[in-house]
């Protein structure tokens, strides 16, 4: 394959570069804004990608977030690749934030007793993720399965970041709108002021180069 790397990484590696791009997150942000910037659309539809990308951060839904992204760009007549771009609003910086804020607010609204810390979080995820394997092969081999833990984890963890996340979410993503609308739209009118001081720039050279052939 032309894009495939020529030695495979290994899985400690991609685990690091998650939390720390190669090139480190200020290159990584200034690539997804160049990105950003220079997609061929509207600066509304740009914009309502952006916030349907950033709504989704909100979400315990992972591994979906991009699929997500894309649907609500659709639904909403946004841009599906600023939506893409826009989940890098839950980054392994935003996320511990977002994960306990949006827990605290799910539990607070559902009664809940007590709250978790981002460490806790992530136990309890991936002990969910464990069991959730181990009982679909059980049910494939046909051995006794347990749901215990994965009941703990939905009661506990996902259905009060899903609520919280949804509530903090749509504010977030309005706000993440208003806010790019401007510099989308100042951005593009000075690409366009650039394009078309080159092209005045290239025909007035042409000009110069016919009547220099007429003499």
């Amino acid at each position: 394959m032309v894009f495939k790397r020529r030695t495979r990484q290994s899985f400690s590696r991609r685990l690091i570069e998650f939390f720390y791009p190669r090139g480190g997150w200020t290159r990584a942000t200034s690539y997804v804004l160049h990105r950003l910037r220079r997609l061929p659309d509207t600066p509304h539809r740009i914009c309502v990608g952006i916030a349907c990308g950033s709504f989704v951060s909100f979400l315990p839904l992972w591994g979906l977030h991009f699929l997500l992204a894309a649907l609500l760009a659709w639904a909403f007549r946004g841009n599906i690749v600023a939506a893409l771009l826009g989940t890098f609003f839950g980054n392994p910086i935003t996320f511990p934030i977002i994960a306990v804020s949006a827990l605290e607010l799910g539990n607070w609204l559902l009664g809940n007793p007590g709250s978790m810390k981002f460490v806790e979080v992530m136990a309890a995820t991936g002990s969910a993720t464990s069991e959730l394997t181990a009982n679909l092969w059980g049910l494939v081999l046909g051995e006794k399965v347990y749901w215990g833990r994965l009941q703990l984890f939905l009661w506990r963890v996902f259905f009060p970041f899903m609520l919280g996340g949804t509530i903090l979410g749509i504010p977030s993503s309005v706000a993440m709108y208003y806010l790019c609308l401007p510099l989308v739209n100042a951005y593009q009118r000075r690409r366009y002021q650039k394009l078309k001081e080159r092209f005045e720039a290239a025909r007035a050279l042409q000009r110069e180069r016919e009547t220099g052939e007429k003499t």
